[in-house]
């Protein structure tokens, strides 16, 4: 998926075209590549609805569903490297919504702190939340300064890597947050960031090449992180209520989701301190703050963009962060910088059936995305450099296919690049290869099979 620039695809505010009124079009510049010579004029933009535009960025989410950017747009002006704060929105959080922007551009006295957040609309209930939502607007003074809402209208709960993409699709600044609405920002990690911009890890997250973890933390008694204004502000004091046992990890319970982290470093850490994440996991789901632009969308085909074949709780952050990894990009840990977590009752009986069916989605992805970077690195050269380790390291542990069996056992490999990919990387298990003169190595999951017959999964 492409991103959303306001500044290449505008309004179209010429005429009305193909029936579309002007606020329904955008306007596409012709290419600044074109030869000096050429007779194409390159002032004259080519219009497109929005609503095509739209229905094709978001086909693979379950449908039907409406997008509409920008219904309440900020008035503010933000630097292009700036970080904008993603978040999802649900009716029964506007108050939570309110209080992460209020504190967000008051208490930490960061201004033009720039957030872009998608609000899910039931068709059931759209005029008393429309009506609620321009109260919440109207009554935060920042945010109509400093909020980009976006709407996705659809009768579905919980399509969260849908508007994890929205928000992130919309969002005007070179660098974006994922962040729940339920998480408090303690610390001005942002001023940090864009200071350190001409150093080491700043480079590499301009390149498009790392990800900065921002560690997550809550309450061990639900009833004390109920109200922000009670949550630490700087690190001593997050320190001392961990060691009072009053705060500990987020979902220590569920370790694997924040292990990789590696808590005991942070608390450890030298002021100033960033530290790479050595131990990843691939349910590691932690807060992060990267690139707009190049990073993977998660999509389960070569286009990018969050995998949103997950619905509900469970796998669907972690998809997008997997695929993020095996990219090539690298976490690393700002140890001076820390959230706490809102404390609120959890749909625990949706959570357990939604987990369960997101469990078996998330293996078949790992399985598709693993043979898609292991290949993608592959063709661009980049398998053998430190860009292929992570996916040569996650690969490791996926059971594929690679050939087909013959009668005493041994293994075929389709031709030899495909054998030089994926030998000592991946087992040989459920998928079947061949030759394609048009895409390359193709493939699908299935049983064993003879060397012969064509199937399809990867393509270039």
């Amino acid at each position: 998926m492409a991103s959303y620039d306001t500044a290449v695809v505008q309004v179209h505010q010429d005429a009305e075209v193909a029936g579309k009124t002007s606020q329904e079009m955008l306007l596409w510049p012709a290419s600044s590549l074109l030869p000096e010579h050429t007779t194409v004029s390159t002032t004259d933009g080519i219009p497109m609805s929005e609503d095509l535009f739209l229905s094709k960025a978001f086909s693979q989410s379950m449908h039907p569903l409406k997008v509409v950017p920008y219904y309440y747009r900020a008035s503010g002006t933000f630097e292009q490297n700036d970080i904008t704060v993603t978040t999802l929105v649900t009716f029964n959080r506007f108050k939570v919504f309110s209080e992460l922007v209020t504190h967000y551009q008051g208490l930490l006295r960061s201004r033009n702190c720039p957030i872009s957040a998608t609000v899910h609309v039931k068709p059931s209930a759209i005029h008393a939340l429309l009506d609620a939502l321009h109260d919440l607007y109207a009554s935060t003074p920042a945010m109509s300064t400093y909020v980009d809402i976006h709407l996705v209208l659809t009768p579905f709960d919980r399509q969260l890597n849908t508007w994890r993409n929205a928000a992130r699709l919309f969002a005007r600044t070179e660098f974006v947050m994922m962040l729940d609405v339920d998480f408090a920002i303690c610390t001005n990690f942002r001023s940090a960031i864009r200071a350190s911009l001409d150093a080491k890890i700043g480079r590499i997250l301009e390149e498009g090449h790392a990800a900065l973890v921002v560690p997550a933390f809550e309450y061990v008694k639900q009833q004390d992180g109920l109200h922000q204004k009670y949550f630490p502000r700087d690190k001593q004091a997050l320190l001392s209520l961990v060691k009072a046992k009053k705060v500990d990890m987020f979902h220590r319970t569920w370790a694997p989701g924040h292990n990789s982290t590696d808590y005991p470093r942070f608390y450890s850490a030298a002021p100033g301190e960033v530290y790479k994440v050595t131990q990843y996991h691939p349910a590691y789901e932690p807060y992060v703050i990267f690139r707009k632009e190049g990073p993977p969308w998660c999509q389960p085909n070569p286009s990018q963009e969050c995998d949103e074949r997950f619905v509900g709780y469970g796998g669907n952050k972690a998809a997008c962060l997997y695929e993020m990894y095996l990219s090539g990009i690298s976490f690393y840990v700002l140890a001076d910088h820390f959230l706490v977590h809102q404390s609120h009752p959890y749909e625990e009986e949706a959570r357990k059936l939604e987990r369960k069916s997101n469990r078996k989605i998330y293996q078949d992805f790992k399985e598709e995305v693993c043979l898609r970077y292991l290949k993608r690195h592959y063709d661009s050269g980049t398998l053998n450099t430190s860009h292929g380790y992570n996916v040569q390291e996650e690969c490791k542990k996926i059971r594929v296919r690679v050939g087909c069996e013959r009668p005493r056992g041994e293994i075929e490999y389709v031709q030899d690049d495909v054998k030089e990919i994926f030998h000592g990387i991946a087992e040989v298990v459920n998928l079947v290869l061949i030759s394609s003169p048009h895409s390359g190595p193709v493939g699908r999951m299935k049983g064993l099979s003879p060397c012969t017959g064509a199937t399809h999964l990867l393509k270039s």
